[in-house]
Parts: structure tokens; sequence; C-alpha cells
């Protein structure tokens, strides 16, 4: 007399992973830094070639700012520093800030 033993599909929940929001670098334009120190910067930080930083340059020179790279939030706060860090110990007032991606 084995009693009926009804056996229900375990369901298995996945929490559902949200894409990390990505963050823009965006290049602040100055008038005391000069055009070849933003783009070594722009080389060595992000690793841009001369003609890439050469247009994101030359974009921020004539809009005020322009978007350097997208990317996780710690890495865009990072470069930046780094941006930030190597203009500073060279004179420079060169600025970066980060901002998240719409």
């Amino acid at each position: 007399m084995a009693e009926d033993i009804i056996l229900k599909p375990k369901t298995i929940t996945k929490p559902k992973l949200e894409r990390p929001k990505l963050y823009k670098v965006i290049l602040v334009n100055d008038d005391y830094t000069p055009r070849e120190f933003v783009i070594m910067v722009l080389k060595a930080v992000f690793r841009m070639s001369e003609e890439t930083g050469y247009r994101v340059m030359l974009t921020a020179h004539r809009l005020g700012t322009s978007v350097v790279v997208v990317c996780a939030r710690d890495i865009a706060e990072t470069k930046s520093k780094e941006a930030m860090d190597l203009a500073k110990e060279a004179g420079f007032p060169l600025m970066f800030t980060t901002e998240p991606e719409e």
C-alpha cells in the first residue's frame, strides 16, 4: 500500500543579471593644454592611434567636449584619473569627466 508520490518539477529561477551601466569618459577643452600633449595622453592612457587622438582632441577643441571612450564605470574613472594625473604632473589643467551613458 505505497502512497502515491507526486513529483513536482523543480523550478530553477535564474537571477536576471543586468548589464553594468556604461560610462562615458569626456575630454573637456581648455585654452592652456597644448594639442600635442592632449594627443599624447589619449594615446598613452586610452590606447588611441595618432589619428584618432587628433580627431578626439579637435572635436573637444571645436565643441568644448568630446567623448573619449565608453566603458564600465571603474575603468572609466580609473582612466580619467590616470589622464588627469599625467596632465597635473606636466603642469597642465587638462580635464576629463565621467558620466553614465543614457
